[in-house]
């Protein structure tokens, strides 16, 4: 908005009048900014100079809807072919990839221009941390969505000479996060040491608004106390249900078996036969003597049909994860249809044994204290966190407006 819009060029195999049709439908407010659309292949080189991709100011490969191997492998060969465009490119190039193991290869074809973003694999990772730390995801929301405030590069030459530790006091209206140090070739460095002083050509990150709604001001003066008692609170095990069978779920499994306490349990519910499960998590890597705090607990069954849910302790679990089915995952409206039925079935399941649980209370404890069973059972709805993986940000938005979820963690945020 501050600059008044750019140039947006979008090259697919699809035909142009589709592509601008569908943009035309988004129906949200471009701010100045032109969207240009052109049919062809980043396959093909003519094709990327018809779009003068050696002008551009960053170049985003996106996955394609299919398997996450051919996804891959055709990300690989548009970067080989983005490096031989022969008038060498102006801009940096961000690829989204499905698979972490493909990585490697790609930035090894790529070199330091290319960026990857792997989606699958952060959508995980953030649904672990987001079920354990109640009110994350609304923060990552915040920072990382399209509202709110964004992160900023920017060079400001009377902060040079000045230490970190009063960097981060100069802005009343912006966070400093870290520093691009221009005599280590532009090296981010995320919160550097309170001594670390700016120097000739460093460009400071912050969080902000936007890029024109902060500036440095003057130092303020800065009242010193005590520093608060640390108090830890020693972690206790947890019981936690993976609804749904993913492609990286050995991986999930290990991030998750890093923050738990020891002998806590992860359910593992879903079709995939349990025979077959072994031999998944085996190929994925994964070795039942690496976990050294999480014991896997085998259940088969349908997670939208109700009595193969009713057969689950759903009340006893600290989270649950509904997860996007890995057969599922070439069509992004059925996976989220069937994460929003298990995230019905599970939510009334749950309230109607509450129900007979408080029924059963009233009954047993007769005559309770006023308003103390409802407290109880206050306290008990409030124990489990659903968190569901959504694929399509209109079905997120769905779901965020009904208050069925707890959370929901969407590809939006990979955007």
């Amino acid at each position: 908005k501050s600059l008044g819009g750019g140039i947006v060029v979008v090259l697919s195999e699809r035909d142009k009048g589709d592509m601008e049709a569908d943009i035309a439908e988004l129906e949200f407010d471009f701010m100045g900014t032109f969207v240009i659309c052109r049919s062809g292949s980043p396959l093909v080189l003519t094709d990327l100079r018809k779009v003068s991709v050696s002008t551009a100011r960053s170049i985003i490969v996106l996955a394609e809807v299919e398997n996450a191997d051919q996804s891959d492998a055709r990300a690989l060969r548009v970067v080989l072919n983005l490096s031989a465009v022969k008038e060498g490119l102006k801009g940096h190039i961000v690829v989204e990839l499905s698979d972490v193991d493909n990585e490697q290869l790609v930035k090894l074809v790529g070199g330091e221009t290319v960026g990857t973003m792997v989606a699958h694999d952060v959508i995980g990772r953030l649904m672990i941390q987001c079920a354990r730390q109640p009110g994350l995801a609304l923060i990552w929301e915040s920072i990382l969505g399209f509202e709110n405030a964004e992160f900023y590069f920017r060079r400001w030459s009377q902060l040079d000479g000045m230490r970190f530790e009063d960097v981060l006091i100069s802005f009343p209206d912006a966070v400093p996060l870290g520093v691009k140090v221009a005599a280590r070739h532009g090296k981010i460095v995320l919160n550097p040491d309170d001594d670390y002083v700016l120097s000739e050509g460093d460009e400071l990150i912050v969080l902000a608004e936007d890029d024109d709604t902060y500036a440095p001001g003057k130092l303020p003066e800065v009242r010193r106390g005590n520093l608060p008692s640390n108090v830890c609170t020693k972690k206790l095990p947890e019981r936690i249900l993976f609804c749904g069978w993913r492609r990286d779920i050995d991986d999930l499994i290990l991030v998750l078996d890093a923050f738990l306490a020891k002998g806590s349990q992860l359910w593992l519910f879903s079709e995939v036969p349990i025979a077959e499960r072994h031999r998944k998590l085996q190929d994925g890597g994964l070795h039942y003597d690496q976990l050294l705090n999480t014991t896997l607990v085998h259940r088969e069954g349908n997670a939208v049909i109700r009595r193969h849910l009713e057969g689950l302790p759903l009340e006893t679990f600290d989270p649950i994860l509904i997860l996007a089915d890995e057969a599922l995952e070439d069509a992004p409206v059925n996976a989220d249809s069937r994460s929003v039925a298990t995230l019905l079935l599970i939510r009334d399941i749950q309230s109607k044994r509450m129900t007979e649980r408080a029924r059963q209370v009233r009954v047993e404890y007769e005559p309770a204290t006023p308003g103390t069973w409802i407290l109880e059972m206050k306290q008990a709805s409030n124990r489990t966190i659903v968190l569901s993986e959504i694929l399509d940000s209109r079905t997120k938005n769905l779901v965020s407006m009904s208050a069925i979820s707890d959370y929901v963690m969407s590809n939006e945020l990979v955007s």
